[in-house]
C-alpha cells in the first residue's frame, strides 16, 4: 500500500512529537514508514523546525500548500478553530488528500491528534494513493 501523509502541528512542536503522531497514525492505517510516498502541510509551516528536522531525517520532501488550496478540499472534520488560525478549515486531512491526488474516499486515517509531553499538538491524516501513482 502506498500512502500520503498530511501533517499539521502547533508552532514549536518538536520532531519527536510529530514522529510519534505519524507512527500512531500509520499503525492505525496498517501502513509503515516505508509506505509513505508523499507528505504535505500548509505553507504556514514551511519554516516549522520540527517538521523540517523530521523530513530531513526521513529523507522526505514536504509539499507546502497555501490555505486557499487546502480550503478547496472536502474533508470529514472541518474545524472553525483551524480556519481562524490558518485560513482553511483543514490542514492535515486536506493536505493528505492533495498529496495523494485523491478524493475523500482515499482518507484511511482522519485527523489523528497527539498532544506531546510539552503540550504541543501534532495532527496526522493518512490517505491511500491511487494505484496509478
Amino acid at each position: 500500500m502506498q500512502v500520503a501523509l498530511g501533517l499539521g502541528c502547533d508552532r514549536g512542536t518538536p520532531a519527536e512529537t510529530i514522529a510519534r503522531a505519524i507512527d500512531e497514525a500509520l499503525a492505525r492505517a496498517g501502513a509503515r514508514l516505508a509506505d509513505v510516498r508523499a507528505v504535505a502541510s500548509i505553507d504556514l509551516k514551511a519554516d516549522e523546525a520540527g517538521l523540517l528536522e523530521l523530513a530531513a531525517h526521513l529523507g522526505w520532501t514536504i509539499d507546502f500548500h497555501p490555505a486557499a488550496a487546502l480550503a478547496a478540499v472536502a474533508v470529514p472534520n472541518p474545524s472553525e478553530t483551524v480556519r481562524r488560525y490558518t485560513g482553511t478549515p483543514s490542514v492535515s486531512e486536506a493536505a493528505a488528500l492533495l498529496a495523494a491526488g485523491a478524493d475523500l474516499t482515499a482518507l484511511i486515517v482522519e485527523k489523528h491528534k497527539l498532544r506531546g509531553a510539552d503540550g504541543r499538538n501534532a495532527t496526522v491524516s493518512v490517505a491511500r494513493m491511487p494505484a496509478s501513482h
